[in-house]
């Protein structure tokens, strides 16, 4: 098997993008990895306008993980006011659990550190979600005690189908990276 390579993503990426992102989080595909929202929320995970905004925005990168040539997963990674953003992190369900994700994570973090020199990353994670958060926390990543409420009645967000969710904050200190 050969190895994973990285790049950013360009404009020619995003129908690419919001299939591997849909099939990692909504409907019944999703349920084939363990990332799955699709008991939570139901609509778009994400659309064409919000991934050309992450790609134009400066200080942001979509970072893709290939093999061969074949997308099997991705990350949004900006810095947000002096703190690494990490978000839309997405493997290819039928992927999940062969550590991929781990090493897109490292190159993450690796990326952040290394271009924008921030010292911590952070990421918003719907805070019902024990089994991703605790996946978070054994890669290094801690609850912050941060809280915000779920933006419910924006469908950017997802069609949710439980009234008890929130966002939880998460964060880690990043080693400066030459």
């Amino acid at each position: 098997m050969s190895t994973l390579t990285f790049r950013s993503a360009t404009a020619a990426d995003i129908p690419a993008l919001i299939t591997l992102v849909t099939s990692a989080y909504r409907g019944d595909a999703s349920r084939a990895g363990w990332t799955t929202e699709a008991d939570l929320l139901d609509g778009a995970r994400i659309d064409a306008q919000g991934l050309q905004a992450d790609l134009a925005r400066p200080r942001s990168t979509i970072l893709l993980a290939e093999r061969d040539g074949h997308l099997l997963a991705c990350a949004h990674v900006a810095d947000d006011s002096g703190k690494g953003y990490f978000g839309m992190f997405s493997v290819d369900p039928d992927q999940q659990g062969g550590g991929i994700g781990k090493q897109l994570m490292d190159a993450a973090e690796a990326h952040a550190a290394r271009e924008w020199g921030v010292p911590v990353m952070q990421m918003t994670v719907i805070d019902v979600r024990d089994e991703l958060i605790a996946f978070y926390e054994r890669r290094g990543y801690a609850r912050t005690g941060i809280k915000k409420p779920f933006p419910y009645g924006d469908e950017r967000f997802g069609i949710p189908k439980r009234d008890d969710l929130r966002f939880e904050i998460l964060e880690k200190p990043l080693a400066a990276r030459p």
